[in-house]
This record gives C-alpha cells, sequence and structure tokens, in this order.
C-alpha cells in the first residue's frame, strides 16, 4: 500500500460561497460579502489556478463539475475515499446541505474503478459523522490512522472503520486558537512518504506526547505553530508527480507562512513544493488545498 498516489479527482465550483451550515464547527470560514457572485467568479480561477499548477508538476487530474445549490462541493474529499485493491468509502456528513455532494454521477464514475467496501452514510440520519479523510489521516504505509475527535469526527465511527480495514486508532484531542475542537484533521497535520506536518500545540496535552512519538517512529516531524495553522499550513497533501516525483501541494498563504528553515527540511524529505492562490476559497470555505484534492489510490 503507497502512501501516496499520481490521480486526484477535483470538483470545480458552481455555487461557491459561506456556507452557513458548517460555520458552528469551522472557525477559519467568514461570512459572505454582500457580493456572493463575485467570490464564486474569484473561487473559479482559483480553482482553475491549482489544478493547472497540479497538471503542470505531472499529477493526473480528473475534473468535474460541481453544484450551484452545493457550496463547499469543491471540498471533494469529504463524502468518499477510495483505497488500494478498488475500494472506496461513503461517510456521513454534518452539514445536509453537503450530502446533496453524494451525486449519482460522480458515484457511477468512480464505481468504474472502486467497489464500495464500506458504505457509512447512513450514520448521519442518527446524527454521528465522520468526514472521510478530512476526519482520518492515514498511514497508509504503517496501517496507522491518526483521528483528532470533533463534532464531524464520531470516536464510534471511527473505531469501527478501523476494525473493518484493519488499522490501529490514535485518537486525540485539540483545541484552537479559538478554545475549539480543530474541526478536521487534515487541518491540523499531513502525513507523507518521510514526512510529516503536525500542529502540535493544539493537541491538549495529555494526548500530545502520545500522538507525537507514535508520528515519529515512520516520519521526520515539521512542527506547525498555531499561527500557521490558521494559515492552513496543516492542510497540505503528498502527490507524485512526472518521474515518481514527490510533491507537496498547498497554498499560497501556507507556503508564505512556512519558514525557510521548515521549508528547507521539507525539501530534504520531498522534490518540490507546488502553490497557488486559494484565499477565496479559505476565506469563504474555511478549507485549503488538501480539502479539495480527492486521492485516488
Amino acid at each position: 500500500m503507497l502512501q501516496t498516489t499520481n490521480k486526484i479527482m477535483m470538483m470545480e465550483p458552481a455555487g461557491f460561497h459561506s456556507n452557513p451550515q458548517t460555520m458552528e464547527t469551522n472557525t477559519y470560514q467568514e461570512d459572505d460579502p454582500k457580493d456572493i457572485s463575485s467570490v464564486q467568479q474569484k473561487s473559479v480561477i482559483e480553482f482553475r489556478g491549482l489544478r493547472d499548477r497540479l497538471i503542470e508538476a505531472g499529477v493526473i487530474v480528473v475534473t468535474a463539475l460541481g453544484q450551484k445549490e452545493s457550496p463547499d462541493d469543491i471540498f471533494c474529499n469529504n463524502w468518499v475515499a477510495t483505497l488500494s485493491g478498488g475500494r472506496m468509502v461513503l461517510y456521513p456528513m454534518l452539514a445536509k446541505n453537503r450530502r446533496i455532494e453524494r451525486r449519482e454521477d460522480i458515484m457511477e464514475y468512480l464505481g468504474r474503478s472502486y467497489d464500495v467496501a464500506l458504505d457509512l452514510s447512513h450514520e448521519e440520519l442518527e446524527g454521528r459523522f465522520l468526514e472521510s479523510t478530512g476526519s482520518h489521516w492515514l498511514d497508509r504505509v504503517n496501517r496507522v490512522a491518526y483521528i483528532a475527535l470533533s463534532p464531524r469526527t464520531n470516536k464510534e465511527l471511527a473505531a469501527q472503520w478501523c476494525r473493518h480495514f484493519e488499522f490501529e486508532p490514535v485518537f486525540f484531542q485539540t483545541k484552537n486558537h479559538v478554545g475549539k475542537p480543530v474541526y478536521h484533521t487534515d487541518v491540523l497535520m499531513y502525513i507523507g512518504t518521510d514526512v510529516a506536518g503536525i500542529c502540535s500545540s493544539c493537541i491538549i496535552e495529555e494526548d500530545r506526547g502520545r500522538v507525537l512519538e507514535k508520528l515519529k517512529k515512520h516520519r521526520a516531524i515539521v512542527d506547525i505553530s498555531m499561527d500557521q495553522l490558521k494559515s492552513f499550513c496543516g492542510n497540505t497533501l503528498e502527490v507524485r508527480g512526472r518521474d515518481n516525483q514527490k510533491i507537496l501541494v498547498m497554498s499560497k498563504a501556507a507556503y508564505t507562512a512556512y519558514t525557510d528553515t521548515q521549508k528547507s527540511d521539507l525539501l530534504k524529505y520531498t522534490d518540490d513544493i507546488i502553490y497557488s492562490d486559494i484565499s477565496t476559497i479559505e476565506t469563504y470555505g474555511g478549507g485549503s488545498a488538501r480539502c479539495m484534492l480527492l486521492e485516488l489510490h
């Protein structure tokens, strides 16, 4: 099982704006401006800019068009995920207006290459949520799942997932700059082939050492500050590009927030860092580059 893939899916937004149904749990998004149409227009430009950078780097990118009534479908990694061996999992979503992202045409497309190995989507009707690779960061090679608990990440469902796919769960709790849980695990950390980034200071003290000790067994660590967390430094994904190069993908805000020393450390373990300005998407969506990338393993 490889940690990374060279093929991803992205969803071009058709009706992007700040989603009021996610704001209670996502402290990183802002209210819409008066002119929502400008938010949509800018989001398309930003989406295409990141997509084109990936293609230029040799990453295979499959794109689909979002729905006008779906403000968050640009973040297409929350309702479905793929695993090696032609398997996919369907997940339960907290926001009711995000559940329409589970589209028949997208499922039909994915169904050509993947069989549903586990369908947890019905759990959303019982108020239990597990939002895919947003909720659990997988060390695929060593079969460890890092899981930050939050209103969007139910511990029992995550444990069920780990039992089903034979992963060791590492549960922990977090507090961000306003004292709330970080809404998704992939906002505070990422795991590449040889290096991981993590905002250790947002992990509560009694869990911090245990999480870092486990992570350090298999990866070099780049620690992210709480201010860097707000710039989405943790919302990063390693993909494989041309000639199997290891590439870290992040936003311009994240790249700018990383120190020169941190960037040098990252480049000891990866071949390149690519980034793009997605500030409108970050401001009104409260998510960044990793959230926009559905890995196709």
